[in-house]
């Protein structure tokens, strides 16, 4: 077994790909689909946070939903890591690197009530949002059209969630005014 260390591709460097993207092109979305994989481990680790810590009369559905959506967003990094890949690019792996290059700001480590940690994540959730629509015409426009059809297919499962994370916090509730006082 060989100890010696060898370095196949060098992280931010974009090697020629077998799709026929021109290299040009492929840098551009690269950095994109970093962004958008830095984004989706923040978010993962903030749905993951908050599906520890829900607690209330409305723990169990709660949990659950959020176990839900933090794999959604886990299996769409895997996604957006692999076609970036395919594409000539070095995902961002190392959690130093996702944190540096991640486009939102996760909130601090405190144990906040429920409506404020979902409402945290609708405000993370609306920029990964933003940040899809503009790098689905980013590939769009550079021809890339099966990266900009795996972003539409994401897009539409965060724009769910997101959602119905708004009806959650809706004022209307099965509890009652007593028990909240």
């Amino acid at each position: 077994m060989s100890t010696q260390k060898e370095t196949r591709q060098r992280a931010g460097t974009v090697e020629e790909n077998a799709l026929r993207l021109e290299t040009e092109k492929a840098e551009q979305i690269i950095d994109a689909l970093n962004a958008d994989l830095a984004d989706a481990y923040v978010l993962y680790h903030q749905l993951h946070k908050h599906h520890w810590n829900v607690e209330g009369a409305e723990f169990l559905d709660v949990h659950v939903f959020l176990q839900e959506v933090y794999e959604d967003v886990e299996d769409a990094a895997d996604e957006l890591a692999e076609r970036l890949q395919a594409l000539g690019g070095v995902p961002h792996a190392s959690m130093t690197t996702l944190a540096e290059n991640a486009t939102v700001e996760p909130e601090d480590e405190d144990v906040y009530d429920v409506r404020t940690s979902l409402a945290n994540d609708l405000e993370m959730m609306g920029d990964v949002i933003e940040s899809y629509r503009q790098h689905i015409e980013l590939a769009d426009g550079l021809g890339d059209y099966a990266t900009s059809e795996m972003l539409r297919e994401q897009l539409e499962t965060i724009e769910e969630h997101a959602h119905h994370i708004e009806h959650y916090l809706e004022d209307d509730t099965l509890v009652t005014d007593s028990a909240t006082h």
